[in-house]
């Protein structure tokens, strides 16, 4: 544990180091505190902080801290919904890419000697339909670089203003409708009642046969072993997921057989610009309610 001299008034103890002990010791007299995705905030961890005022997590998420405890106990919840925003659209265009142009199965034969360029025949992105689910920062963001891709932009959002979709520029449409006309469906959308499964097996057999599917989301939204039998049956041309339901990816998970689907282990923020960038938003928030006594709603999904 490690007590950081910040400035007068503001006392910061860092207790990464010390795990879930160390961080119920800490709470005992502390006001506010910061988390990333791996540390859980529920019930037991609020009661051991009477003094708590304020929840920060560094990210856009807030998946591993108990709402409904926070608001019995009075704390506040704040997040970093901007920070990881263009890595996490860049992330989905490559993830994207890596699939309609089996860029790692071409690397992969390449390292082993092979030259398999008529096999590898991939798809072009320029006139092909991005069909956005969640038109959110992130959403928006994935838009505007497939605007530059040449492609034609589709979006679902019910809960935008009709001036905020305006200023997006896609063409706005119920979920159904938007899968049925998308060459390529990306989700960002948060983890809720609403979206947990919104993408399973009847959901996949109304996209287009051969589109791609992207999931820089959260895992819950879809169901794997759909994906996994509509890429095994070909209705799917391919799909890349950073996402998923369980994390660490389980060894038996039916993901692992599927084919031309591109999987990375949750890098959707995971870039040193997105880090710095959460850490510093989250932490000025923190600090502003903090210090200024500023504990309106602050959580932005």
């Amino acid at each position: 544990m490690a007590v950081l001299d910040v400035e007068p008034g503001l006392e910061v103890v860092d207790v990464s180091p010390g795990g879930r002990e160390a961080l119920i010791e800490a709470l005992e007299h502390a006001a506010g505190l910061v988390v990333r995705g791996g540390t859980t905030v529920d019930e037991a961890l609020l009661r051991a902080a009477p003094a708590l005022r304020v929840v920060g997590r560094a990210g856009v998420g807030v998946d591993n801290i108990d709402l409904g405890a926070a608001a019995r106990h009075g704390v506040a919840v704040m997040n970093a919904p901007s920070g990881n925003t263009r890595s996490t659209a860049e992330l989905t265009f490559g993830l994207l890419l890596a699939a309609a142009r089996h860029i790692a199965r071409a690397d992969r034969g390449v390292r082993a000697g092979e030259w398999e360029r008529k096999a590898l025949r991939g798809s072009q992105l320029d006139g092909r339909a991005l069909g956005v689910v969640g038109a959110g920062r992130i959403g928006s963001a994935v838009l505007a670089v497939g605007r530059a891709f040449g492609m034609g932009l589709l979006a679902c959002d019910p809960y935008l203003t009709p001036e905020r979709m305006e200023e997006i520029g896609a063409e706005f449409l119920e979920l159904g409708e938007l899968l049925r006309r998308a060459d390529v469906v990306s989700l960002h959308v948060p983890l809720t009642e609403e979206t947990d499964g919104m993408i399973g097996a009847a959901e996949l057999a109304r996209m287009k046969p051969g589109a791609f599917l992207v999931n820089a989301s959260r895992g819950e939204v879809v169901d794997e072993a759909a994906v996994a039998r509509a890429l095994i049956e070909g209705h799917l041309a391919g799909a890349g997921l950073d996402v998923y339901a369980e994390e660490p990816l389980p060894a038996d998970s039916p993901l692992r057989d599927a084919p031309n689907l591109v999987m990375t282990p949750h890098l959707g923020g995971a870039t040193d610009e997105a880090k710095r960038a959460v850490a510093v938003e989250v932490a000025t928030s923190v600090r502003e309610a903090l210090l200024r006594g500023d504990l309106g709603p602050a959580l932005n999904l």
